[in-house]
């Protein structure tokens, strides 16, 4: 019979559902996982994708709510968020890391 304390599983949990980590002026901004959120933030943060979709958003707004969102800390997104200015760009390359990271247990295409 296989046996694992709490803590194994907690540093297996981080490990497959980690944070992005995004670094800048000294300061690291820890984006989590959606599953390691509050069922709360976990539905913000569905609204919000829902709102990128939509032609009369404001794209840099959206996303910018998103990044804070998902932040561990309000803190060290706002600074993020005064960094990035409102450059579209670098808030959806932002947003683009956390997606391809949080993307987890997908199975590859087999190459046959």
């Amino acid at each position: 019979m296989a046996s694992f304390s709490l803590d194994d599983i907690r540093a297996a949990a981080e490990r497959k559902y980690g944070s992005t980590d995004i670094e800048f002026g000294g300061e690291t901004v820890r984006l989590l996982n959606p599953l390691r959120l509050s069922k709360a933030r976990r539905d913000e943060l569905l609204a919000l994708q829902d709102q990128l979709g939509k032609e009369d958003s404001d794209q840099a707004a959206v996303l910018a709510k998103a990044i804070h969102t998902v932040a561990e800390s309000e803190k060290i997104a706002d600074k993020l968020l005064k960094e990035v200015d409102g450059d579209l760009a670098i808030l959806a390359e932002i947003f683009g890391h956390y997606g391809e990271s949080t993307q987890s247990g997908e199975a590859s295409a087999s190459q046959d």
